[in-house]
């Protein structure tokens, strides 16, 4: 099966078109002000009302408050969360009238076993780096999940590219890959080419059919 695409970090409606055309299912809006990829609910709104049909906005939370994310994702108009800090299996399971995601960060010693606690619609394997939740451009060792079967669907992240995203879906097999600092020219700002280069590489189909009129 060919794995979905999910564009990460998207912070303008051009971006986002981009990204659409190219290929991709999903668009993820960072809603951590840290972040070099922050974008306001009131701009991800503006996004949300013109994507076409079968099109999955999805809004990143790290370690929010359960009436952040509810009011954040009512009015951007989402409906699909990526919870990618410390939240509890009893944080994520409160959010029933959601699709969630959990992001969890690997490192060599990480232990998969407790993913399994987690009733959520999707697990997103990340690269644990010290200092940062996401956005590192660094992968992790793809061959530790082949050791695991688990029960929901496997989105693979972290530091794929248009290099080594065909390597990355050989060797896991993941229901979706998910890009942010892979396919940018700056943090936040995507690059026609690159996000072109990397849809084609993970899905080898040719020119897709755009949903959006080019310009």
């Amino acid at each position: 099966m060919t794995p979905r695409i999910k564009i990460c970090g998207i912070t303008s409606i051009e971006d986002a078109r981009m990204a659409v055309n190219a290929g991709a299912s999903a668009l993820g809006f960072i809603f951590h002000k840290k972040s070099p990829r922050y974008v306001s609910p009131s701009k991800v709104r503006t996004i949300t009302e013109s994507l076409p049909p079968f099109v999955t906005p999805v809004g990143v939370f790290l370690n929010h408050s359960e009436h952040a994310v509810r009011d954040i994702c009512r009015l951007a108009r989402v409906s699909t969360v990526q919870f990618h800090g410390e939240e509890s299996p009893g944080y994520c399971k409160s959010f029933n009238h959601f699709k969630i995601i959990k992001a969890f960060r690997v490192s060599d010693i990480f232990n998969f076993k407790s993913v399994l606690q987690y009733k959520v619609d999707a697990y997103l394997f990340d690269t644990f780096q010290e200092d940062a939740a996401g956005g590192t451009g660094k992968t992790f060792n793809w061959e530790l999940l082949k050791n695991y079967q688990f029960d929901k669907p496997v989105i693979l992240s972290g530091g794929l590219n248009p290099e080594n995203v065909r390597q990355a879906i050989e060797t896991v097999q993941p229901y979706a890959v998910d890009v942010s600092s892979g396919v940018e020219k700056s943090p936040g700002v995507k690059g026609y080419h690159l996000v072109n280069a990397f849809c084609q590489a993970a899905s080898q189909l040719g020119t897709p059919n755009l949903p959006f009129a080019e310009k």
